[in-house]
């Protein structure tokens, strides 16, 4: 597992794919039992994203062109991240990470 894989998990909402976005050095940690992830839909995106949301693709391992929400960080346990489908982009990594900057007010003025 590295940051910026792309996994299967299931959310309280339903089993989805997701992005995992914790620091390296803590998704190596074999003492820390938890990474945080974006989640991202599973049907095939049928409208423009939103200011919080980004489409991954085929190349960042989804299924189809997908909304990833980049607004709302969850915790989940490693061991329930299951089905590697890949790994996101260098180019939509660097847009995913300035969109969870922007989003959360992380940048100083």
């Amino acid at each position: 597992m590295n940051q910026w894989d792309t996994y299967q998990w299931k959310f309280p909402h339903g089993d989805h794919p997701c992005v995992v976005i914790s620091p390296q050095a803590r998704v190596v940690n074999p003492a820390i039992a938890t990474v945080n992830i974006l989640g991202c839909s599973t049907q095939r995106a049928a409208r423009p994203a939103r200011e919080n949301e980004v489409v991954l693709d085929t190349a960042d391992g989804m299924d189809w062109e997908t909304l990833t929400r980049c607004d709302l960080i969850y915790l989940a346990p490693k061991a329930e991240l299951v089905r590697h489908r890949g790994s996101v982009t260098s180019e939509r990594r660097r847009v995913l990470g300035s969109k969870i900057i922007r989003l959360f007010g992380f940048w100083m003025s």
